[in-house]
C-alpha cells in the first residue's frame, strides 16, 4: 500500500494505491476523489505539465511513481466540475470596468525624503497597492473596509498572479451523496458535516457608498410617515457607478423608489404580495435602472412643533435589529452578485439596506448599511432567529431532527481584556453589520425630470390614488413644458404599463427608450401614436382634458366643450359610450 498525493486548484487529496495498480485503475479513483468525469482533468508528474499520466496498461512503479509523490491534476475546459461556467459568468458592467483598472496608488516625488532622479523611484514614493491598510487608515475620513475589488486584487497578487485563488460561498447544510451511513439524524460523519462557522467582522464591502441623486426623491419617501405616522418601506431602483474616494470602490446611485403594497403601524411593517414586481423590475431595466436596494423607516416624532425626531438607533441600543438584518440577508440572497472568481459563479451581493432614522441633532437622518457573507448564508440556509425581548441579539438555531445546525461561535474579550470564544446563543448582532456612508450630491442630478408630482403607487390610505383621474389633473399641471418632462416621472411610467384599463406595457418601449435617453424626438414621436390619443381621450372623460387642449387654452384658444360633449366611461362596466346618452349601451344602466 502506498499514498500518492494529487494537487489541484481545488486543493491537495491523497489517493491510495498500490506498486502493480495501473495508471488507468489510477486515474480513475483520482476521478472519483476529485468528482470528475473520465475526460474532465489531466495529471502530469511536474508542476509545469509535463510528464503527463496517460490512461493505460503500465503499473505506477514502471512510471516510477513511488509513494508519497506529488502529482499535478489540471481540470480540461470540458470539465464541469472545475468551474467551466467562470469564464461564462456575465458580471455586472461596473466589475467588469475595474477589473480593467490599474488599480494602483500613485505617489509624487517627497522632495524631503527622496534622493533620486525624476524618473527613479523610492520606498517614499513607489506605488502603493490599493489593499493597504496603513493607506485606508490614514485617509479623511478613515476606511474601515477595503472595497471587493481591492480584496480581488489581494488574492489574485503575488507570485503565482492568484492562479488557484477562489471564492468560496459558506454552506450550513449537509453535503448530500454521502453513502458510508443512514442520513441525518441517524447518521452523519466528517465528509457531509459542515465546518463551524466562527464569526468575523468582514474586511471588505461591496458597496461603499449609497447616493441619493436629489433631495426629492427622499422627501416624497418621507411624506408618507408625516402625514400618517406610520412606517414605510421602498425598493430603491438606480445604477452602480464607479466611487472615487475609495480605490476601485463602487457606489449605488439611488434614481427612484417604488413602494410595494403593504400595512404598517408605528412600530411594525408587514410586506404584502406585490402582483406589479415584474413589470417594475421590466421598465427599470428598460430605463438602465436595476434595483439596487431597499429603505424602510424608524422614525417617532421628538417635538411636532419644531418637527424633531428621537434618536433611537446608537451604540447603547441598536444600528439594525436582529429581524432586520434577516431581512436584509435575505434580500441580499436574492440579488447575488456574479463573480468569475467563485464555483457557484456568484459571490455576496451589491443589495443594500438604507434606515431612515433620527441622528444626534435629532433630525432624520439616512444610514446605510449591508450584512456580510457569513449572515448571508446563516440567513440562506435558515440558521438564523431573532430574540424576541431584544432586539440587538440574534440567535443560532440549534439542530434538531429535522435540520443539522453548525456550531456559529463569534470572539469577544472578557472582563480581563482577553479573547475569548462564545457560543452564538445569544448572538450581538454587530459582527454580522458592514456600514456604508450615504450621501446627496451637492449638486443634484435628475434622472426623471419632472417637476410636478404624480402620485405615488400604493398610498390609497392618503387619498393618493394612480387613476386617470390622477392623470387628467397632473397633466393640466404640465400643460407649458415639454412632453419629455412631461412622461419624464418613474411612478407615471409604472401607472402606463400596470394600469387596468389600457396597459402600454408592450407599446411603451419608445417612450421608454426616449427618457432613458432624454430624446425629446422619440418623445414626440410616441406622443402621436394611437395609445397617447387614447390615453388623453380617457383623461378627457373623467372630467380632466389633455395637456394640449390646455395649452391651446392658455394661448387664447376656445374652451373645450363640456365633459357632457365628450365620450364618457360606464361606471359598472368601464364602457366608452358615446355623447349624449344617459344608459350605458352595453350593461344599460344608469350613468349617473
Amino acid at each position: 500500500m502506498q499514498i500518492i498525493r494529487v494537487q489541484s486548484p481545488d486543493g491537495m487529496k491523497k489517493i491510495p494505491s498500490t506498486k502493480r495498480e495501473t495508471a488507468a485503475a489510477f486515474l480513475k479513483k483520482v476521478a472519483k476523489e476529485f468528482g470528475f468525469n473520465s475526460n474532465g482533468f489531466s495529471v502530469y508528474l511536474n508542476r509545469n505539465k509535463t510528464g503527463e499520466i496517460l490512461s493505460q496498461n503500465k503499473t505506477l512503479s514502471l512510471l516510477k511513481i513511488k509513494h508519497g509523490d506529488m502529482l499535478f491534476l489540471f481540470p480540461s475546459a470540458s470539465s464541469s466540475s472545475s468551474g467551466e461556467g467562470m469564464d461564462t459568468v456575465q458580471e455586472d458592467e461596473i466589475d467588469q470596468y475595474l477589473a480593467k483598472q490599474d488599480g494602483k496608488i500613485y505617489r509624487n516625488k517627497d522632495p524631503q525624503l527622496c534622493r533620486h532622479g525624476a524618473l527613479g523611484k523610492c520606498v517614499h514614493c513607489v506605488p502603493l497597492e490599493l489593499f493597504d491598510e496603513d493607506y485606508l487608515n490614514h485617509l479623511d475620513p478613515p476606511v474601515k473596509h477595503m472595497s471587493f475589488h481591492a480584496y480581488l486584487r489581494k488574492l489574485t497578487g503575488g507570485a503565482d498572479k492568484g492562479k488557484f485563488a477562489a471564492l468560496e460561498n459558506i454552506s450550513c447544510k449537509i453535503k448530500s451523496g454521502c453513502e458510508g451511513h443512514p442520513p441525518w439524524p441517524e447518521g452523519i460523519c466528517t465528509k457531509c458535516q459542515p465546518s463551524a462557522i466562527t464569526l468575523n467582522r468582514q474586511k471588505y464591502r461591496h458597496v461603499d457608498n449609497i447616493m441619493f441623486e436629489n433631495h426629492t426623491i427622499a422627501d416624497r419617501f418621507l411624506d408618507f410617515w408625516r402625514k400618517t405616522g406610520s412606517q414605510r418601506m421602498g425598493y430603491l431602483y438606480g445604477r452602480y457607478t464607479e466611487h472615487t474616494d475609495i480605490p476601485l470602490g463602487i457606489r449605488a446611485e439611488v434614481a427612484a423608489i417604488y413602494e410595494p403594497p403593504q400595512t404598517a403601524t408605528q412600530n411594525s411593517l408587514e410586506l404584502l404580495e406585490d402582483p406589479k414586481a415584474a413589470a417594475v423590475d421590466e421598465i427599470a431595466a428598460k430605463l438602465g435602472l436595476c434595483k439596487v436596494g431597499w429603505i424602510f423607516t424608524d422614525l417617532l416624532s421628538e417635538d411636532t412643533r419644531i418637527g424633531t425626531v428621537r434618536y433611537s438607533r446608537n451604540q447603547d441600543s441598536f444600528y439594525l435589529s436582529a429581524e432586520e438584518c434577516i431581512t436584509a440577508g435575505y434580500f441580499q440572497n436574492q440579488h447575488s452578485n456574479p463573480c468569475k472568481l467563485s464555483r457557484d459563479g456568484f459571490f455576496g451581493s451589491k443589495f443594500v439596506t438604507v434606515v431612515a432614522t433620527g441622528g444626534p441633532d435629532n433630525q432624520v437622518h439616512f444610514e446605510g448599511y449591508q450584512v456580510s457573507n457569513q449572515c448571508m448564508a446563516l440567513v440562506r440556509d435558515e440558521c438564523l432567529l431573532p430574540c424576541k425581548d431584544a432586539p440587538e441579539l440574534g440567535y443560532a438555531k440549534e439542530s434538531s431532527p429535522e435540520q443539522y445546525v453548525p456550531d456559529v461561535f463569534y470572539k469577544d474579550k472578557d472582563k480581563f481584556g482577553n479573547d475569548v470564544t462564545f457560543l452564538a446563543r445569544p448572538l450581538p448582532v454587530e459582527y454580522l453589520i458592514i456600514d456604508i456612508t450615504t450621501t446627496f450630491p451637492k449638486d443634484p442630478q435628475y434622472t426623471f425630470t419632472s417637476t410636478q408630482r404624480f402620485p405615488i403607487e400604493n398610498r390609497d390610505i392618503l387619498g393618493e390614488t394612480q387613476d386617470f383621474h390622477s392623470l387628467a389633473t397632473y397633466l393640466s399641471q404640465c400643460s407649458s413644458v415639454s412632453f419629455l418632462n412631461i412622461v419624464s416621472d418613474f411612478h407615471l411610467l409604472l401607472f402606463l404599463v400596470t394600469n387596468e384599463v389600457m396597459p402600454l406595457r408592450d407599446s411603451i418601449g419608445l417612450l421608454l427608450d426616449a427618457v432613458k435617453t432624454s430624446n425629446e424626438e422619440l418623445a414626440q414621436t410616441w406622443k402621436k401614436s394611437e395609445q397617447w390619443a387614447t390615453i388623453e381621450q380617457l383623461c378627457s372623460t373623467v372630467g380632466g382634458q389633455p395637456s394640449s387642449s390646455l395649452a391651446y387654452e392658455a394661448m387664447g384658444g376656445p374652451a373645450a366643450p363640456a365633459s357632457s360633449a365628450a365620450m364618457w366611461s360606464c361606471p359598472h362596466c368601464t364602457f366608452m359610450n358615446q355623447p349624449g346618452t344617459e344608459h350605458c349601451d352595453i350593461c344599460s344602466l344608469p350613468r349617473s
